[in-house]
């Protein structure tokens, strides 16, 4: 494949001082690039000049975006908030996001790393992520209680494989079990993902664990291995217990390793409570890694929304922005984590006030997130599912043998009732 100059500019800013990076990267992640000499840069070039006959938007005489009233009464925003936002996502967000990891992740404050490209949602965060990584049959690994989504985009759109690995011993994270997983197939590129807290299980490792789990992608690394570690933020800052990690993995493995190129996927998704908004963001670091090999990841993470979808919604960027410049922001989100943390409160005071329930299935390890697992014994998962459906007016969601709980959903009142229903379904089945 012969290379746009844009691409082979940017590959080069990549493989310089040494780096490793342009080697992880797939055949398109190679040779994807930002068009800033196209239609959007000569737009750029054209900003503010008399006649600006550039970019495909439509304009009243006045300038300002042609748009329906009828739409407009639904909106309290500027005109301006119809407009396309760049592919990179607005400049102001991608600062203000920022900002808020460092907040949220104090050791990253004197750490360099990317700002963030914005794209529409988590989802489609990990899809680039998959279009400048991954090759078809190249392996992702992955724990084996994971969201069947990664199936979709992963396998069905890039035609790689997940390979798994167990996830719980002895009432933890497996992390042996992780660094036998990367140690198959001998030295090369590795690609995993990392989602803490975890859908569907809801744990989030401890600070140990956190720490093993940075050892041993460095030494990984220090075998020859090059890895991209995907870390599938989604639910973060949802977390229950002391001693879990309350940062990012993305702090332990952002200036880890030469070789570990650390790639934060996260967003308001869950964070901020706005599922329908669709606004995403991927963060790229490594150790040493220079302001213009940060800027080319970014540049080529852009290119990859561009050709995708071209850019993120507009007026959930807009709404965003001034809700983080809100006085009340903060004080707003400690008030929806306690709702959660009291769902998650009660549901540790029902299980140890019933020990009977021991007899009918037993709780995967959870701290964290919006969900937690139970592993029914003596009969079939997606038959316990569907009882409670049938005869206890009940939704779950059975995965890999085990029924999700989503604690999030349900109204804390009705929490007692979910796990009484889960017993007694079980039970029932039992007796048949």
């Amino acid at each position: 494949m012969t290379l746009n100059p844009l691409a082979e500019t940017l590959n080069n800013d990549l493989s310089a001082n040494g780096a490793s990076i342009l080697q992880m990267l797939s055949e398109k992640g190679k040779a994807i690039f930002f068009p800033s000499k196209g239609i959007l840069g000569q737009g750029g070039e054209a900003k503010g000049k008399e006649i600006n006959a550039t970019i495909g938007t439509a304009l009243e005489d006045d300038g300002t975006p042609l748009v329906l009233p009828s739409v407009m009464k639904s909106l309290n925003m500027p005109k301006q908030a119809f407009l396309y936002a760049p592919s990179y996502g607005n400049p102001d967000l991608r600062d203000a996001w920022k900002t808020q990891v460092i907040r949220k992740n104090p050791s990253l404050k004197d750490k360099s790393f990317s700002r963030p490209v914005v794209t529409c949602a988590l989802t489609h965060a990990i899809s680039m992520a998959g279009y400048l990584f991954l090759d078809p049959n190249d392996k992702v690994i992955i724990p084996d209680l994971y969201w069947d989504n990664y199936e979709l985009v992963f396998e069905n759109a890039y035609s790689a494989k997940i390979q798994t690995y167990n996830t719980f011993k002895n009432g933890g994270f497996d992390v042996n079990a992780l660094e036998e997983a990367l140690n198959q197939d001998g030295i090369g590129k590795k690609v995993l993902l990392l989602n803490f807290p975890n859908n569907p299980t809801g744990y989030t490792a401890t600070e140990e664990e956190a720490k093993k789990i940075t050892e041993i992608l460095v030494r990984a690394a220090e075998k020859g291995n090059k890895i991209v570690a995907l870390l599938d933020d989604a639910y973060f800052g949802l977390v229950y217990e002391d001693g879990v990690t309350r940062e990012s993995l993305f702090t332990k493995l952002v200036d880890a390793h030469k070789d570990v190129l650390a790639v934060k996927l996260d967003g308001p998704t869950k964070e901020d409570y706005v599922w329908g908004f669709r606004v995403g963001f991927m963060t790229f670091g490594f150790k040493d890694a220079t302001p213009e090999q940060l800027k080319a990841l970014e540049s080529k993470a852009a290119g990859a929304v561009r050709g995708n979808i071209s850019n993120a919604p507009n007026i959930s960027q807009r709404i965003l922005l001034a809700a983080y410049n809100s006085p009340e922001y903060v004080q707003e989100k400690e008030a929806k984590y306690a709702v959660l943390k009291k769902r998650y409160d009660i549901i540790k005071e029902t299980l140890a006030a019933h020990p009977e329930y021991s007899e009918a299935f037993e709780p995967m390890p959870f701290n964290s997130g919006y969900f937690m697992c139970v592993k029914p014994k003596g009969v079939d998962a997606e038959a316990v599912r569907v009882e409670l459906l049938q005869n206890y007016s009940t939704g779950t969601i059975m995965l890999k043998g085990l029924l999700r709980l989503a604690f999030s959903a349900v109204p804390t009142a009705k929490l007692p009732q979910l796990f009484d229903n889960v017993y007694h379904a079980i039970l029932a089945l039992k007796s048949k």
